[in-house]
């Protein structure tokens, strides 16, 4: 029941609407570690960015060890709202050049002044190590809708993986965009902030797939398959993943934003192969937009 009462909580808060104004879009897949301070610019424009984080998380999971590791993007925005986008990603402490690389694109919406979305699809090509843990997975289809209501601004996104495994994920997240109407080091710089907590929904058959893949590393990393008694864990259940509250804080200029972000992520229902538990997540992001 009390998943229900915050499930309903947060649709509500969905229904009521709602988009502050601010000054740049960041489309991008939902794995991508970009800012949080996007928007719509109706420009054609050219985004480019780089990330550090402390782990990589993927749909409220992580994988047997940390993976801190850098990541660059690319993304071509049309005035239209068509965009298309390619990622890197790096796991640092390995010889690797690259652990994974990302291409896809999409269409962004808005239907009024509240409302707005966009679709997408997105690739995944990893290396032959497949360190991460959506390595079981190659491909999302993603859909995403957000509304402002003033107070604060609520999104829903809808995600469809499928390859080696197939999987369904609802995002809910409640957010507060805040803009600082005064200046740092000049008069065309401002600071933002947009804490917000969400909660994701899903199966994890994934997760038994990257055990399944990672098998010979069973000892080293604690992957296990089976729960109490030897019996299988039902990773194709529909079920609360994660809650989660993050708080990024950017500095942004007229062409570009550094962001530095918390999360702090609370897994549940963790099933199949990995022993998640409660951990902190330290990111830094700088893009710059040309347009």
């Amino acid at each position: 029941m009390k998943y229900f009462r915050i499930l309903l909580f947060i649709l509500l808060c969905n229904s009521v609407n709602a988009a502050v104004v601010k000054r740049y879009i960041i489309n991008c897949p939902l794995n991508r570690l970009v800012a949080d301070t996007d928007t719509v610019i109706k420009k054609r424009s050219i985004s480019a960015g780089v990330s550090y984080g402390s782990d990589a998380l993927f749909f409220g999971r992580t994988g047997p060890i940390k993976y801190p590791f850098v990541s660059t993007d690319v993304i071509y925005n049309t005035k239209e709202g068509f965009f298309v986008y390619g990622s890197a990603l790096k796991l640092l402490g390995y010889p690797t050049l690259e652990d994974e690389v990302d291409v896809g694109g999409g269409y962004s919406y808005r239907f009024s002044h509240k409302y707005k979305g966009s679709i997408s699809y997105n690739r995944f090509i990893f290396s032959n190590n497949e360190r991460v843990i959506e390595s079981a997975t190659s491909n999302d289809v993603n859909w995403k809708n957000a509304f402002d209501w003033k107070i604060v601004q609520s999104s829903v996104l809808v995600d469809y993986l499928f390859g080696k495994s197939s999987d369904f994920f609802s995002t809910f997240n409640i957010s507060k965009y805040i803009e600082t109407s005064w200046n740092v080091f000049n008069d065309k710089d401002y600071l933002t902030f947009n804490p917000g907590i969400s909660t994701i929904l899903g199966t994890q058959n994934f997760v038994q797939t990257y055990s399944l893949d990672h098998d010979s590393r069973t000892a080293a990393d604690n992957i296990v398959i089976f729960g109490p008694n030897h019996v299988p864990y039902n990773n194709g259940r529909f079920n609360v993943l994660n809650y989660s509250f993050k708080i990024p804080v950017a500095y942004n200029m007229p062409h570009y934003t550094f962001e530095f972000s918390y999360k702090y992520s609370i897994p549940v229902n963790v099933e199949g192969a990995l022993m998640n538990k409660r951990e902190s997540f330290y990111n830094l992001t700088f893009y710059y937009v040309f347009y």
